[in-house]
């Protein structure tokens, strides 16, 4: 029996996938797209400031290598040979932003994490510097100066942690996105890693030219970064080197892809105008918009979608960034303890079924698209006697898809196309009070796959579709059909009007919240790890 087994299988393919709230590895069947096992570990946010926003490198590093070692445990025990898997892809929480000794291999200092705050008042005093009449960095990178992307996240590091000024001035510096720092160590660290990006990590820098597809002098000038630190370019799906430790040690990682570009290879969305929108720590909408790059009039980025091959073509997306999703959820389990687990959301929810005039902006690091608002800040509002923590989830819910409501808005402005239904994936997707409200306020069909881990199919995809690997066919007919669940709108239009405007009054109240030079940009960083 277990022979037979191994032999039917045929290829598989591993994905790690390292989010913001946690890092799993996922092995699929190649041939049919089947998910046959994977492991999941949380990763600790630390929030040494108001604002700020860390993880340790190293920690994310070995839950890599945890969840790699788990799953191939459980696929002992599933009978299933290791030996089978031939290729590694890697999808990541974008703009992160690490710095480490190419000596000694150990991070400079804590990755600064996309949601982080600290760089807003590098953030303005750069944003002097950019002529009015020619927008340079937005016209190079598709992106809108902000404290979301990594080229500020760097410029605050080399001028507040002495570790990372000492290393470049001794040129002992690497600089890296997730999938950077991973790649470099997972293929030898010290000892020949491989310092490389893909096409898509590299778009969500601000230092990268969307248009050339390289590293832009004029932009690392304006930064202030020196390009020697930056790691080497590459397509999202060849072989970038070998793993060189655990249990999978020889298999090639041969796949790269930011973890929402990856969310839309893995939904299919290789048409133009095809759209997903993925629930994790944040929410992220991306339309394909095929060869060109489209700008947006309404608060969307235009960023590098994908490059499936050396000699492939570069597909450019519009995206919709919301950052406060699932990170609220875990906010309301963390912070304020009204439910252990994030499951237990529902349950409230369930019990009110209404957030009964509450509302929940979660402006936890500004507002992101469409309004691009550093200012604002969390607010609760409309609260009464009445309102108790069920109401408070709710409201938290529908935050979560009133936000969504407006990006779609702006993609459906900036398309002129509006989109019929909207395609979903993400952890917070098996929350079907959250799919049946988004359907109700987006006023269209919500379509999710039953297998919802399509960032690590993305990666798995580009990983075993790469030349040399060939074990996975991205041609149009050999792609399997995937199991659609549908929401379908249940309340009428009028009321899920007046419900989004309520909203947008709500949102308004979160802005210019933070007026002065507040501490949390504070000069005086510590300049050591934090232990």
């Amino acid at each position: 029996m277990a022979a037979s087994k191994k032999a039917v299988l045929g290829p598989l393919v591993g994905a790690v996938d390292q989010g913001t709230s946690s890092t799993r590895f996922l092995v699929f069947n190649s041939k049919t797209a089947e998910l046959l096992s994977h492991h999941q570990v949380e990763i600790k946010q630390e929030f040494p400031r108001e604002g700020w926003v860390e993880q340790d490198p190293k920690e994310i590093l070995h839950s890599v290598y945890e969840c790699i070692e788990k799953t191939c445990e459980k696929l002992g025990q599933l009978n299933i040979d290791i030996s089978n898997i031939k290729a590694i892809g890697v999808s990541n929480q974008r703009e992160t932003t690490v710095v480490w000794d190419k000596i000694t291999g150990e991070p400079l200092y804590n990755a600064v994490v996309w949601l982080d705050l600290r760089t807003q008042s590098t953030v303005e005093s750069l944003s002097k510097r950019i002529p009015g009449n020619n927008n340079f960095v937005k016209s190079k990178t598709g992106l809108p100066l902000s404290t979301y992307f990594s080229a500020v996240k760097l410029r605050w590091l080399l001028d507040n942690v002495r570790k990372v000024q000492k290393a470049v001035e001794e040129k002992r510096a690497l600089f890296g996105t997730i999938d950077s720092w991973l790649i470099w160590s997972l293929t030898g660290g010290v000892n020949g890693g491989v310092h490389c990006t893909d096409v898509t990590n590299a778009s969500r820098t601000m230092l990268f030219n969307i248009h050339s597809l390289e590293w832009d002098k004029q932009l690392c000038e304006f930064f202030g970064i020196p390009m020697e630190i930056l790691p080497n370019v590459r397509s999202s799906s060849e072989i970038y080197g070998l793993m060189k430790a655990g249990a999978l040690e020889g298999v090639p990682i041969s796949g790269c892809l930011g973890d929402q570009s990856a969310a839309l290879v893995g939904q299919m969305c290789f048409q133009i105008g095809q759209a997903k929108n993925t629930y994790g720590t944040g929410c992220f909408l991306l339309c394909n918009t095929g060869h060109k790059c489209v700008f947006s009039d309404h608060g969307l980025l235009t960023t590098v979608a994908y490059k499936l091959g050396r000699d492939k073509p570069v597909y450019y997306a519009l995206e919709g960034s919301v950052a406060i999703a699932g990170a609220v959820i875990r906010w309301l389990r963390d912070n304020l303890g009204i439910i252990k687990t994030s499951e237990e959301i529902e349950k409230l929810a369930k019990e009110v079924g209404t957030s009964y005039g509450c509302y929940f902006v979660p402006a936890f690091s500004g507002l992101y698209a469409p309004y691009w608002e550093p200012s604002a800040r969390g607010i609760i509002c409309g609260l009464t006697q009445f309102t108790n923590k069920c109401h408070i989830a709710f409201a938290a819910l529908e935050a979560v898809c009133f936000q969504t409501r407006e990006i779609l808005d702006a993609m459906n402005r900036d398309c002129g196309i509006p989109l019929s239904h909207l395609q979903v994936d993400g952890g917070m997707t098996s929350n079907k009070i959250l799919m049946q409200l988004q359907a109700d306020i987006l006023y269209i069909p919500v379509v999710k796959p039953s297998m919802p881990e399509t960032t690590a199919l993305g990666a798995a995809m580009a990983a075993g579709a790469a030349e040399g690997v060939g074990v996975w066919s991205l041609e149009p007919e050999d792609l399997s059909a995937v199991t659609m669940e549908r929401f379908e709108p249940q309340i009428n239009a009028e009321e899920s009007e007046i419900r989004y405007s309520t909203w947008k009054k709500a949102v308004m109240k979160s802005m210019g919240w933070v007026t002065t030079q507040s501490p949390e940009s504070g000069k005086n960083a510590p300049t050591t790890m934090p232990s």
